[in-house]
């Protein structure tokens, strides 16, 4: 199902944007004598996140954003407004994005710590995780193409992998999730659950454990409903880990410009709650009202 971007994500361009005056305006909310996070917040979280750029970019020039950010700011507010090896949130980020995201991903991350994302991820991790990683982050995922008749090859192979966990099928199982295209992945879950009588997920979980275990989910879930899986992404961040801050402040920001109004809307249809009412119960001050700024779009879950 594919919808206009309009209709799911809650943060838009400014209209009549102006970044030097908004820049300006930053500069007198964070050169004073006080701290002005309501000036901080009114700006950042209702700016797209190429406005933010070009504001940072202003302000640069007159002040020194990043700087001034990190001496007034507490540490979780200071995420929010955007400064600062987690398996967990690689998993994330490499089992849900797409070919473009990862392209610019790998662009970015050699830009800011003049390395390379797939030697690191080679040289922090291991075993199968570590070739399912590499595999995802290169971008190469096939689009668009469905072969019903491939489905039920794919399927079986997927369904001897779950019986014979040799390396060899590992490597093949980690192949067909990593490479095919979610339209043709959603062929092949249909057959495997023909063939095994089994669910996916059910069969990865019975099957592997760990990381590989965990990114092997990841996949799936992304593949069926991408936003349900980041629904669950952060209620398991809320109630789980004590409010895991990182997490939540990643997932908010990251989808806000992509898909949060239906990652609201998986949340509440899933959980009973909305997401603003666990934000609000474990979330507090600034932090809190930052975060319920990016998630707002329209205030029928508040």
């Amino acid at each position: 199902i594919f919808c206009n971007s309009y209709t799911i994500r809650t943060i838009f361009p400014a209209p009549n944007f102006n970044p030097i005056m908004d820049a300006q305006m930053l500069g007198g909310a964070l050169q004073g004598f006080y701290c002005d996070k309501d000036m901080l917040i009114n700006i950042l979280t209702q700016r797209c996140n190429a406005q933010r750029l070009m504001i940072a970019e202003a302000y640069q020039s007159m002040y020194g954003l990043i700087g001034d950010l990190k001496e007034q700011l507490s540490d979780h507010f200071k995420d929010v407004m955007g400064v600062g090896t987690d398996e967990n949130c690689l998993i994330e980020i490499l089992a849900s994005r797409t070919n473009g995201e990862l392209f610019q991903m790998r662009e970015a991350y050699c830009l800011q710590y003049s390395n390379n994302l797939q030697e690191d991820i080679y040289s922090e991790t291991s075993g199968h995780f570590r070739d399912t990683l590499m595999n995802l982050v290169q971008g190469t995922r096939e689009e668009g193409y469905a072969d019903p008749a491939m489905a039920a090859q794919d399927a079986m192979v997927l369904w001897e992998a779950c019986q014979q966990k040799t390396g060899e099928h590992k490597t093949m199982l980690q192949m067909i999730l990593c490479n095919k295209s979610y339209q043709q992945l959603w062929l092949v879950f249909q057959e495997f659950q023909n063939i095994s009588g089994q669910d996916m997920v059910d069969a990865i979980n019975e099957c592997y454990d760990g990381y590989f275990q965990e990114l092997l989910v990841a996949i799936v879930l992304c593949v069926r409903d991408k936003p349900a899986y980041f629904a669950y992404r952060l209620y398991s961040a809320i109630h789980d880990f004590g409010f895991h801050n990182k997490t939540v402040i990643r997932i908010i920001i990251a989808r806000s410009e992509i898909d949060l109004l239906t990652i609201r809307k998986r949340y509440k249809e899933r959980y009973g709650k909305s997401l603003f009412h666990d934000i609000r119960n474990f979330a507090s001050g600034h932090y809190e009202k930052a975060l319920l700024a990016i998630c707002a779009g329209d205030a029928e879950d508040y």
